[in-house]
């Protein structure tokens, strides 16, 4: 009943008209951005971040604008896997592998109903889980002391890497650039610059958000614009956009198995998405393929990987707010952006702030209605808007970009740091070598430093205090088992590499 009585206060803050507005508006922009193939919900959320400092929006409302186009690009990132083949982000790769194929039947019309409700049903049971388990999580992390959260760090940089399944070595030294650009500013111990080059502009340590644009929106750009002018995938023509009902209804099971698996991936701190949708396709295959038809425009390995992929993003909400550890990368940007608005999340969000969680919370319930209708009836006019051409949706990029860091501190020195990062994050991506490491120590680094320097000082100096707690045992046990993981899989991954390169010789 508490937790009835908590969202309904929340739905008084999220039908206030602004955040009525921003939510309709999230939803749209987000749908778009994530059917834009490319761009994703990272991407997305990164780009219009400087319009919530812009226009000077409280942390709430920029919080439900953020959170709606992030939900909408988790919906939207199926269009162009469906129509064009080519996923709009990440988690959306799995969908290609049955809805390209439905479409190519014949049966385009249907698979995106099937993927809207879906994505719809995923990400309903994510906010249900979020309202039910955040706040009892965030009781549970008072009880955390400061070797606790140094053990939660570590956790958090190992399932980062190990379960999204990239290079080891390439997320070490992400993670790594990224500690030590968070040690960069005042001392908080001592008081002592450490690498500012004697500029008093970096006294203060970086801007989270001028790095995360410069690294995902500045970047983005300058990839777009090196690719060279080729014609756009044509989508497959679709005739009718009514779905039937009865192509929707025998994939309900495999919706909600999908969500189940996807929520529980989505609450990992780094998992993400990513593996929801992963996770929740090869559950559902070894399930339901006894007939072979997965690969092959089965229904179900449409509805599988959408529920999974938007069960994953609203679960991991779960611990950006209880934790303040981020539990995908967009939660990391959206993480730096209540960072920059002086809200840190954690376990005390939920008592000094409840207006702020619980408005997102039924703001998060309005959104997915509201994409639902979006995504049916509207469904042609994302497919029109998906071809807009890269040279005329750059400049529109750059200008809400330069905008809306300039807006944050009316700093040039921001302006040309934001420059910096997005050079550095165009030759990682080149590299091959996730941005999302470098964002979780950017934003953890700090933190964790000072959680191991307290642990320290109220032990005298003492290592052992960091393995004395049955919690920090615990979490060093989890992140023993992830890494362990890992290596299996990387393993397993190239022994299956090394067993098809012998048969293709």
């Amino acid at each position: 009943m508490e937790v009835l009585s908590l969202i309904g206060n929340g739905f008084l803050v999220a039908l206030t008209p602004l955040n009525i507005g921003l939510l309709l508006m999230g939803c749209f922009v987000g749908t778009l951005l994530g059917a834009l193939p490319g761009l994703g919900p990272v991407n997305g959320v990164a780009v219009l971040i400087p319009l919530t400092f812009a226009f000077g929006f409280d942390p709430t409302s920029s919080l439900i604008l953020l959170c709606a186009v992030y939900f909408g690009c988790m919906y939207g990132g199926r269009i162009s896997s469906i129509l064009l083949n080519i996923p709009g982000d990440e988690p959306a790769i799995m969908t290609t592998l049955d809805g390209y194929p439905m479409a190519v039947q014949g049966q385009a019309a249907n698979a995106l109903a099937i993927s809207g409700v879906a994505s719809f049903v995923g990400a309903t049971i994510a906010v249900i889980g979020l309202s039910l388990f955040a706040p009892v999580l965030a009781r549970a992390a008072i009880h955390f002391g400061p070797a606790d959260y140094f053990a939660l760090y570590i956790l958090a940089f190992a399932t980062i890497g190990g379960i999204a399944g990239v290079d080891p070595r390439k997320t070490l030294l992400s993670a790594l650039i990224g500690l030590m650009l968070a040690t960069v500013g005042i001392d908080p111990i001592s008081g002592v610059p450490r690498y500012t080059m004697d500029n008093f502009h970096l006294y203060d340590g970086i801007q989270p958000i001028v790095a995360l644009v410069g690294l995902f929106a500045i970047s983005e750009i300058l990839l777009l614009l090196e690719k060279t002018a080729k014609e756009r995938p044509k989508a497959i023509k679709v005739d009718r956009w009514l779905p039937q009902w009865s192509a929707i209804w025998p994939t309900r099971w495999a919706m909600l198995r999908g969500s189940g698996v996807g929520f529980v991936a989505g609450v990992l701190p780094g998992a993400g998405a990513s593996l929801g949708s992963f996770m929740a396709y090869v559950f559902e295959k070894q399930k339901s393929n006894a007939k072979g038809t997965f690969g092959k425009g089965d229904p179900r390995g449409v509805a599988a990987p959408e529920a999974g992929n938007n069960a994953a993003a609203g679960g991991a909400l779960i611990p950006m707010l209880s934790l303040g550890v981020p539990g995908s990368g967009t939660t990391a940007v959206l993480l730096a952006m209540l960072i920059s608005l002086n809200v840190q999340p954690g376990p005390l969000l939920f008592e000094r702030q409840p207006d702020l969680v619980w408005g997102l919370v039924a703001s998060l319930y309005l959104a997915n209605i509201a994409l639902l209708i979006l995504n049916l009836p509207m469904i042609g006019i994302f497919t029109r808007l998906m071809m807009t051409p890269t040279w005329a949706l750059m400049p529109v990029v750059a200008a809400i970009t330069f905008v809306g860091v300039y807006g944050i501190s009316n700093s040039i020195f921001d302006l040309e740091l934001m420059v910096f990062f997005g050079v550095i994050g165009y030759i990682m991506r080149k590299l091959d070598i996730s941005l999302v490491p470098l964002v979780l120590g950017l934003l953890l680094g700090g933190d964790m430093e000072r959680a191991l320097r307290r642990a320290m000082s109220i032990s005298a100096g003492d290592w052992g205090i960091l393995i004395a707690s049955p919690i920090s045992i615990t979490l060093y046990v989890l992140t023993a088992g992830f890494l362990a993981l890992s290596v299996w899989l990387a393993v397993r991954d190239h022994k299956q590499s090394k067993a098809e390169r012998l048969t293709e010789g």
